[in-house]
C-alpha cells in the first residue's frame, strides 16, 4: 500500500510540474512533504543518505555558480557582448542572430543555460527594438542555442549536473565526450536558422545605423569588478578541469570561487544574493526527496533490475533507445525531473555493465538536453525566455515555439545517434 501511495504522489507531482497548474516548486515540495507523511522517507534519509537523500553536490554547485554569475551581472559584461556582436554584424539581422547564437551557446557551456538566457534576452529585445525587427525568432534561436551549448559541459545544463553527481563523472569527461559533437551541432543549427527564420532577415540600412550608434563600452559599469570576476571565473573553470589532480568536487570549487568573489567584490548582500534562484534550489531538493523515497521503497531498484534484464549485454541498442526515449520524454516534461528519476536507474545499468555501459550516461545527457528543445516546456530556459518575451509584449505561444523546436530536435538528435553509435560501438 505504501508503494502504491508513493507512486501516486510521485506521478501526481510530475503531472503538476509538466502542466504547470501550480508553481513547480510548490508541486516539488508538496510531493516531498507527502512522501514524509506516508513514511517513505525521514530526516536521516533526506539529509544524510548518499543514495536516497538530497544531492548536496548539485545544490551547492548551482548555488556557487549563481552567486558568481550574479556578481558578474553587475559589471555589464553581457550587455557589452550583445551590443558588440550586433555592431560587428553591422546591423544585418542574420549576422546578428549568428553572433548572438554563438555567444549564447558558449556562455551556456560555462555558466548555465537558464542564467545565460536571463542575461542575453533583455539585450536582444533592445537590439531588435533599434532594428524594428521581430524579436521572437532571435529569442527562440537563443534559447535553443543555450540548450545545445549547455550540453557540452558538466555545468552547462542542470540535468548534466545531476548525471555527473550520480555517475561520478568529471568536467573533463563531458568536454571529451560531448563537446566535439556539440560543436558540430551548433554549426548545423546556425545553418538551420537561416532556413527556419528566413522571413525575419530583412536588412534596413537606416535601422542598422541605430545599432552602430550604440556604445558598448558604456555598458561596462565597474571595470575593476569585471577584472576580479573574470579572474575568479577563470580559477573556477581551472578548478573544474584540474579535478583529477586536486580531487576537489565541482561543488567545492564553485563555493570556494563564490566565497572568494564575495570577499573581493565587497558588494551589498542583496546584490550578491539577489540573483540566486532560491526557488530552483528548493525545487531540486524536493525532487531529490521524492526520488529518494522511491529508492527507499525499492521501486528504483526494481525498475533498474527489470531494465538490466531487458538490456542484457546489448548496450548499443540500450544507448540508442535511452537517447530516443529521453528526447521524447524531455519534450513532454521538464528535463530536470526526468533526469532526476532516470539517473539512479541508469546508474544501476552502468554498474552492472561496467565500461561497456558507460555510453549510457552520454545517451541520457544528449537525449534530455537536446530533447529540451522540442517543446516550450521541455527545458527551464524555454519557460524563462517565454516569460521574458511576454512581459515585453512579444508573446511566444506554445505552438510557435514547438513547431521550430520539433525540427531542431529531430535534426540534432538525428546527428547524435550515429555519433553515439560510431564513437562507442
Amino acid at each position: 500500500m505504501q508503494i502504491v501511495l508513493a507512486l501516486a504522489i510521485f506521478l501526481g507531482a510530475y503531472v503538476l510540474i509538466a502542466t504547470e497548474k501550480v508553481p513547480r516548486v510548490t508541486a516539488s515540495l508538496g510531493g516531498a512533504a507527502a512522501m514524509v507523511l506516508i513514511g517513505a522517507t525521514d530526516d536521516r534519509g533526506i539529509f544524510f543518505s548518499q543514495d536516497s537523500g538530497i544531492d548536496w553536490n548539485v545544490i551547492f554547485l548551482l548555488l556557487g555558480m549563481m552567486i558568481i554569475v550574479g556578481i558578474l551581472r553587475q559589471t555589464g559584461l553581457f550587455e557589452f557582448l550583445a551590443i558588440w556582436a550586433a555592431k560587428k554584424a553591422r546591423g544585418r539581422p542574420y549576422a546578428i542572430m549568428v553572433m548572438l547564437v554563438i555567444i549564447t551557446a558558449v556562455l551556456s557551456a560555462f555558466l548555465d543555460n537558464v542564467t545565460t538566457v536571463l542575461l542575453v534576452a533583455p539585450v536582444t529585445l533592445l537590439v531588435c527594438e533599434r532594428l524594428a525587427a521581430p524579436a521572437i525568432p532571435l529569442l527562440i534561436a537563443e534559447v535553443m542555442a543555450s540548450n545545445i551549448g549547455g550540453t557540452a559541459t558538466l555545468i552547462g545544463d542542470p540535468p548534466n549536473i545531476i548525471i555527473a553527481s550520480r555517475g561520478g563523472l568529471t568536467f573533463n569527461d563531458f568536454i571529451v565526450n560531448l563537446a566535439p559533437l556539440i560543436a558540430i551541432l551548433l554549426i548545423v543549427f546556425i545553418v538551420l536558422c537561416r532556413v527556419l527564420f528566413r522571413s525575419a532577415f530583412r536588412y534596413q540600412p537606416e535601422r542598422a545605423a541605430r545599432i552602430m550608434a550604440l556604445k558598448e563600452r558604456e555598458a561596462i559599469g565597474e571595470k575593476a569588478l569585471l577584472i576580479k570576476c573574470l579572474v575568479v571565473l577563470g580559477l573556477v573553470l581551472f578548478g573544474f578541469i584540474a579535478h583529477p589532480l586536486t580531487g576537489l568536487a565541482p561543488s567545492i570549487v564553485a563555493m570556494l570561487g563564490a566565497g572568494l568573489l564575495v570577499l573581493l567584490a565587497r558588494l551589498e548582500p542583496r546584490k550578491v544574493f539577489g540573483d540566486v534562484e532560491w526557488e530552483t534550489l528548493v525545487f531540486f531538493a524536493g525532487l531529490f526527496i521524492m526520488v529518494g523515497s522511491l529508492v527507499n521503497l525499492g521501486v528504483i531498484d526494481t525498475v533498474g533490475q527489470t531494465a538490466a534484464a531487458l538490456v542484457g549485454d546489448n548496450y548499443r541498442a540500450a544507448a540508442i533507445w535511452l537517447m530516443i526515449v529521453s528526447t521524447v520524454s524531455s519534450g513532454i516534461i521538464d528535463n530536470i525531473p526526468y533526469v532526476a528519476t532516470l539517473a539512479p536507474i541508469t546508474n544501476d545499468l552502468v554498474q552492472a555493465g561496467g565500461t561497456a555501459a558507460q555510453p549510457l550516461w552520454w545517451a541520457l545527457a544528449l537525449g534530455a538536453d537536446l530533447g529540451g528543445n522540442a517543446t516550450a516546456v521541455g527545458a527551464s530556459a524555454n519557460v524563462v525566455v517565454i516569460g521574458i518575451a511576454k512581459r515585453h509584449g512579444q508573446p511566444i505561444s506554445f505552438w510557435t515555439f514547438t513547431k521550430y523546436g520539433l525540427i531542431v530536435t529531430a535534426v540534432t538528435v538525428g546527428i547524435s545517434v550515429p555519433y553515439l553509435w560510431l564513437r562507442y560501438f
